[in-house]
């Protein structure tokens, strides 16, 4: 899985992308089309139009960095995109199953642990502390 700090977001091109675009053909798209910052740290993801291809630009000390990666039997499976997106948002468990090639339609995520609203504001359990039981 890819490890990456809460402050850095994924962003994935909605569109197909020339693979024959150089790191300033791919900054250019990020500055002109989703008018977001290349040296931001973020990583961008551009797929190719057969979907064998993929390139992700990020801005590092100083420099770009291109990492690219083709496939040599089938294809990237993306994620459902809604049709007026420009780009979507992924989680850094996503940029490891698209880059794995797992298909994003078959996984089934748990619902999120969210404390019940009834027992905001009561204080914890004091473990250890109780007047009933001595030693």
């Amino acid at each position: 899985m890819v490890t990456l700090p809460s402050s850095v977001r994924i962003y994935l091109a909605t569109g197909w992308v020339d693979m024959r675009k150089s790191i300033d053909g791919l900054s250019a798209v990020v500055q002109s089309q989703w008018r977001l910052d290349p040296t931001s740290g973020h990583l961008f993801v551009f797929v190719g139009r057969r979907r064998d291809r993929l390139k992700i630009l990020y801005f590092d000390h100083g420099g770009y960095v291109v990492y690219y990666k083709r496939l040599e039997m089938g294809r990237f499976k993306l994620p459902v995109i809604a049709a007026d997106a420009t780009r979507v948002v992924l989680e850094p468990a996503d940029l490891t199953m698209l880059l794995r090639g797992i298909d994003f339609s078959r996984v089934r995520r748990p619902v999120p642990w969210m404390p019940r609203t009834e027992t905001m504001g009561t204080p914890p359990p004091q473990f250890g502390v109780d007047k009933g039981f001595r030693l």
